[in-house]
């Protein structure tokens, strides 16, 4: 029988006349639909011809029309292709293969992008590669996005177009050539040959043409001495894997010392096997990344530095030279210089000094040594300044001998020491023109600020060393009206071939025999380079010059910091929040002075009542030049009677205004010498520092840092006990010592099935460089909070790098002094006393991250559910789950956990990249952009992985034994960081959680964490 019930959803249906029922039959919606907030007039789009884009606009966009007309949201436009590259795939990354040459920073990498965009540089791993992208080359794809670069050329200040520009510079060619004045081009090292024969060629056509390098931060006395020995100018390559004892006097290796990459071969031999490992004994003033991972780190003036090279050469070539004493390290010295000695061609020295004779001496010394470590026929071609040449130049354009003077890469009136001189000489030049990615401090001062394109915008080649010829290749066009300074010098050349043409027809006699495609796939060709001889020099004449040394009140030693280097990136966010290595300091640059030297001129370092650092002021003076208000950093380690000051800092033009912070170091930078006799001067106030690590010391952590010395990890080896030098941590159960391994608090499950992600960190292999932290940045979106908050201890980054300073001379004297404690009252004061670091510590580097510990504590104590574990061994983040309450935070034992305090994304506190359209077109679609109150941290990189599983799974393979990666892995040129799947026996990181030496970061506390460490071991002094 039929019901007569009727149903209902509304009272308003019961209403027969209602116009809302009526509107509801037929339409979903009560009001009409506002296409014309999103799709802008409807006139225009009646009279559109363009049917299909008609199309995708009234269908592709109905979701977002019902969500705008259901709850008024916003709503981001998006704009589908209409004719899809063939070699982009939505949601699927590309790399193209390209080379960095910014003047200061020279490597081959890949470039990652997603739908056309530029997100990550990754290290071209191609066998031959000249790679080791540091911090700053990660770094670099921010600086693309960066929204005050120069986008149009400018004249006089004014817009101009580039027909403008050229006619201009043509007409100024055209004068000077009538009234007899020179044209001078100052330019970067380019390393590019193309570019050097297009100079040549507008130096053919213009007589007065004149073409002089400048690098900001010189290698001009290296160059001058290599010069003098090879008879050309380039710099001699090292490769330290060959060497079982380095001695290094003033260079800092595993920085930035003549272009940096030697990390790789570094670390080679740094891995104890077969009983042996390198020896590494540094002499220097600061406290370098170099002499923190030395074996022996002796600390020395300048003076003295100079001294110890003269005892090297006399032990090495059994010469005579008279040379004093370098005080009380002189036993030390001496005992180096017999190592080396007894080392031979297996021995290798290397300096810093910026003197024309400390580097001709190294170069008789390696070649007395024949050591195999040395080599001058490969040698690298990044660096060619003149230092001479660009002193002329100032006293040629102040005595109006300079016309025209087109600038290439370079920024003068920032880093010039006689800044002053050379505006001055700059008003004296009819026609000026700065080729600039940025309106910087001398772009501001030309008559023409011509718009340069960015590195990843252009076509380029390099070359690196004389056997690496490398291809750059754009990676997007260019986001502005620029253009690189080849295609302006091909105009003003009259020459109408595009550069990419003029470039493939360059190179064809450079390629080796590969095809232009090929070179550009790979990103370089490599070569046989010819042997170089060595000139007969006269050694002995310079070692006995330096003899002579003397110290003359402070020796100020200015240096590159990893993080900022030259100053030219001063306005990536990425990078000036990088905490130092060394001070883990960010956001500023400082004088470094000993602790004597502190006490001598009453400079302060200490904390106050947030945790901050702060430290007393003071004024340097080197010369006539003044430098005010410089903050002061008590360094352990800084050789008494030295100062250190980092460079790259002060900047002022083209930059927000938090990035413009620190003081120009560029001014103490006397005739481009970075060793000068300087004055220091107490001066009022305080300076407040972002200091990310206030812990200086281990304090006899040995279960943190664990290190033993060559010696006993040889003899426990040959006992079959690695318990010596790895013992396992022990617990109490049923009153009984047993292995903390073997007590669960947790109930375990196999985990045997599938992949299972570990990651190994060699305490051995890691040099502090850093290069991981911003690549973790980059890949997950991590945000920068700025000096404000880092200084509140609300630093984001997911991966951290903890510098350790022993209070003794050694950490295993720190765990005597700590067990030899007694008593309450003795114990309280060892550890007091084990806070002071020694002048002369030992340091270690130790990477922490989330440790996805299968019994994580985290996940127990989340009341929502937030926190979660995968079968393949990673923690898990649910953002949306996330509360913030804080108790995963406060259970984490490794303290890896992020809280947003505040909103980073879109906020004009936070004013970054990710606040202006432009710079958040570097972020990682793959990773979620986090928001206020949420938990974050280290995911273990799982849009790696999971994307790795689903390549192999999409070509109908197994995922090879070392496929998988994650962002600081792949980062590590030194090949401390090892990721991968345990349970891929084959793989490398299942073997090393095999290897004696491995060990779990807390491990008494049984978390079971999926990364693991690996004991540091160091020769015996």
């Amino acid at each position: 029988m039929a019901s007569n019930k009727k149903y209902w959803k509304s009272v308003e249906e019961l209403n027969e006349n209602s116009s809302i029922v009526e509107a509801l039959q037929s339409n979903e919606f009560v009001e009409q639909i506002p296409v014309d907030a999103f799709l802008g007039d409807k006139e225009n789009l009646s009279n559109s011809s363009t049917s299909r884009r008609d199309f995708l606009k009234y269908v592709g966009f109905s979701t977002a029309a019902a969500s705008l007309a259901a709850c008024e949201g916003p709503v981001i436009k998006s704009i589908p292709y209409v004719v899809q590259p063939e070699e982009i795939i939505p949601g699927v990354a590309d790399y193209y293969a390209t080379t960095i040459a910014d003047g200061y920073d020279f490597a081959n990498i890949l470039i990652k992008t997603r739908e056309g965009r530029p997100i990550k540089v990754e290290n071209n791993t191609t066998e031959g590669a000249v790679t080791g992208a540091n911090a700053r080359v990660h770094a670099s794809v921010l600086s693309l996005y960066d929204n005050l670069r120069l986008k149009n050329p400018k004249i006089d200040k004014k817009e101009a177009s580039w027909n403008e520009v050229h006619a201009k510079v043509k007409s100024g060619f055209a004068e000077a050539k009538a009234k007899g004045g020179q044209v001078v081009i100052l330019t970067n090292t380019t390393a590019s040959p193309s570019t050097d024969k297009l100079i040549s060629d507008l130096a053919t056509k213009y007589t007065n043409v004149k073409h002089i390098i400048y690098d900001a931060i010189s290698d001009s006395n290296a160059l001058d001495a290599f010069q003098a020995v090879y008879g050309f100018r380039g710099l001699a390559n090292y490769n330290f894997a060959n060497a079982d004892t380095i001695v290094s006097v003033g260079a800092d290796i595993l920085g930035d010392w003549q272009g940096g990459g030697f990390d790789a071969g570094y670390a080679k031999g740094r891995i104890p096997k077969n009983g042996k490992m390198s020896k590494h004994i540094q002499i220097e003033a600061n406290m370098s990344l170099a002499g923190a991972n030395a074996d022996k780190r002796i600390p020395l003036t300048v003076a003295n530095q100079k001294l110890a090279l003269v005892k090297l050469y006399n032990a090495v070539t059994g010469s005579n030279v008279s040379v004093n004493s370098v005080g009380a390290l002189d036993k030390e010295v001496e005992k180096a210089a017999q190592q080396l000695k007894a080392a031979g061609s297996k021995g290798v020295v290397v300096t810093g000094l910026d003197d024309f004779d400390a580097q001709y001496l190294v170069l008789g010394i390696n070649l007395a040594l024949k050591s195999e470590a040395f080599n001058p026929s490969d040698a690298k071609l990044t660096r060619k300044g003149d230092a001479k040449a660009v002193a002329q130049l100032v006293a040629d354009m102040n005595a109006g001998k300079v016309h025209t003077l087109i600038m290439s890469g370079v920024n003068p009136v920032y880093t010039l020491a006689n800044s002053k001189e050379f505006v001055a000489g700059l008003g004296k030049v009819k026609l000026s023109v700065s080729f600039s990615t940025k309106e910087d401090e001398t772009a501001v001062k030309t008559t023409i600020a011509a718009a340069a394109s960015h590195y990843l915008e252009s076509w380029n080649d390099v070359a690196i060393t004389r056997s690496n010829y490398s291809i750059a290749q754009p990676t997007i066009r260019p986001l502005f009206n620029t253009k690189q300074f080849q295609e302006a010098l091909l105009a003003w050349n009259d020459n109408v071939t595009p550069y990419y043409d003029f470039l493939k027809g360059f190179a064809s006699a450079n390629l080796g025999g590969k095809t232009w495609n090929q070179a550009v796939h790979d990103g370089f060709v490599v070569t046989a380079a010819g042997n170089v001889s060595a000139q007969a020099g006269n050694f002995g004449a310079s070692a006995t010059k330096l003899s002579g040394a003397k110290s003359n009140g402070l020796d100020l030693v200015l240096y590159s910091k990893v993080g900022m280097g030259d100053g030219q990136q001063a306005n990536n966010p990425w990078l000036q929040e990088f905490p130092d290595p060394i001070t883990r300091v960010s956001w500023d640059n400082y004088v470094t002075v000993s602790k004597a030297d502190a006490e001598k001129y009453k400079l302060e370092n200490f904390n106050v009542a947030n945790g901050g650092l702060n430290g007393s002021y003071v004024s340097i003076k080197v010369g006539n030049a003044t430098l005010e208000n410089v903050p002061v950093i008590i360094q352990p380690g800084q050789a008494a009677g030295t100062i250190g000051l980092a460079f790259g800092y002060g900047r002022k033009e083209a930059l927000k205004d938090e990035m413009q912070t620190g003081v120009n170091a560029y001014t103490l930078y006397a005739n481009g010498n970075a060793n000068q006799s300087a004055t220091v001067t107490l001066t009022e106030g305080e300076h407040e520092f972002a200091c990310v690590q206030l812990q200086r010391t281990l304090m006899g952590r040995g279960d943190i840092v664990k290190d033993t010395t060559l010696s006993i990890f040889n003899k426990a080896n040959e006992a079959g006990n690695k318990e010596i030098y790895n013992p396992t941590p022990v617990v109490s159960l049923d009153h009984k010592e047993v292995a903390a391994t073997s007590v669960d608090l947790w109930a375990s499950f196999d985990r045997t099935t599938g992949h299972h992600f570990n990651l190994s960190i060699d305490l051995n292999s890691c040099t502090g460089c850093g290069a991981c932290v911003i690549a973790c940045h980059a890949e997950n979106n991590v945000p920068v909070v700025g000096k404000s908050e880092i200084r509140r201890s609300r630093d984001m980054h997911w991966l951290r790098i903890d510098r350790y300073y022993s209070s003794e001379e050694t950490f295993a004297g720190d765990i005597t002094t700590k067990n030899s404690s007694e008593g309450l009252t003795g114990t309280i004061s060892t550890f007091q006393e084990l806070e002071d670091p020694s002048a002369n510590p030992q340091v270690v580097f130790q990477p922490v991250m989330c440790q996805h510990c299968n019994h994580a504590p985290c996940e127990t104590v989340c009341p929502v559910a937030a926190t979660s574990h995968s079968r393949q061994g990673q923690n898990h983040m649910a953002y949306n789950r996330c509360v913030g309450t804080r108790y995963c935070a406060n259970n984490c034992p490794y303290k890896v956990r992020r809280f947003n305090w505040f909103l980073y994304n879109k906020n004009d506190e936070f004013d970054y990249h990710m606040n202006d359209d432009l710079g958040r077109m570097v972020l990682n679609p793959d990773v979620n952009v986090r928001s206020r109150g949420v938990m974050e941290k280290c995911s273990m990189c799982i849009q790696m992985t999971q994307a790795t599983i689903l390549k192999a799974k999409k070509e109908g393979k197994e995922v090879g034994k070392d496929d998988f990666q994650t962002a600081c892995s792949a980062a590590c040129t030194s090949g401390a960081m090892i990721f991968g799947d345990v349970n891929n026996e084959a793989s490398d990181v299942a073997q090393l959680l095999e290897d004696d030496r491995m060990y779990h970061l807390l491990e008494s506390i049984g978390t079971k964490p999926n990364v693991m460490y690996h004991v540091k071991v160091r020769n015996d002094k």
